[in-house]
């Protein structure tokens, strides 16, 4: 058997960050109601929740202009949450479609009931209709929100996820440091149990998708 270790979700969170990429990924540390979180010593990509997350009080607004209430609108819904935006270069096209790819592997049905929320942390530039553009190249059934930062920033801090404002660099690029963990969130609780690291694999995500869309532990 594997021996388990408990360590605190904000100092994952930590370690997290301090993996940096060109997309940026750290920033404001987690919020301080953390959660325990069990990790296995074989390093699988999952990080089961021993106290799970509320899924965030987030009113938002989707790619067509319209409200968005997180919690009423994914209410008993298998959910995956990231917060990231589509200026990018790297991590975050590349967790995208590596979710897309495990979800065209699901059955059609299941497909369906997955709900995929990708969160901009660069509202200023992540218009409703660029992000819309962006996500529909993923996959066309992927929802993306914007907002004023503030309010997406307090959101992510509710999952222990950490953002930073745009900020522009010396050459002109504008980088949003954050977070760069999928939380997903069971159909049968609500809360947000599972969690994916940047180096989660679409084979990682093939695999526990089924379980993850049925609110089992991968």
């Amino acid at each position: 058997m594997h021996s388990k270790k408990k360590v605190l979700a904000a100092a994952l969170a930590a370690v997290a960050a301090l993996t940096l990429s060109a997309c940026g990924s750290g920033g404001d540390s987690a919020d301080t109601s953390v959660a325990e979180v069990s990790t296995e010593t074989d390093s699988k990509p999952a990080t089961v929740l021993d106290q799970p997350f509320t899924k965030p009080d987030l009113v938002l607004t989707d790619t067509h202009g319209k409200k968005y209430d997180l919690r009423e609108q994914t209410k008993g819904k298998p959910v995956l949450i990231y917060f990231g935006y589509t200026n990018c270069p790297d991590v975050c096209p590349l967790t995208m479609s590596n979710i897309a790819i495990a979800k065209r592997a699901l059955p059609a049905a299941d497909q369906e009931k997955l709900q995929v929320v990708f969160v901009t942390t660069d509202p200023e530039r992540d218009t409703p209709a660029s992000l819309g553009s962006w996500l529909k190249a993923q996959d066309p059934d992927f929802t993306g929100l914007t907002g004023d930062f503030p309010t997406i920033q307090a959101g992510a801090r509710q999952i222990g996820i950490g953002i930073d404002a745009p900020k522009k660099e010396k050459d002109g690029t504008i980088v949003s440091m954050h977070g760069a963990q999928v939380i997903a969130f069971s159909p049968k609780t609500d809360k947000g149990y599972v969690l994916y690291s940047e180096d989660t694999t679409a084979e990682d995500y093939t695999k526990d998708l089924p379980k993850l869309i049925e609110g089992e532990t991968p």
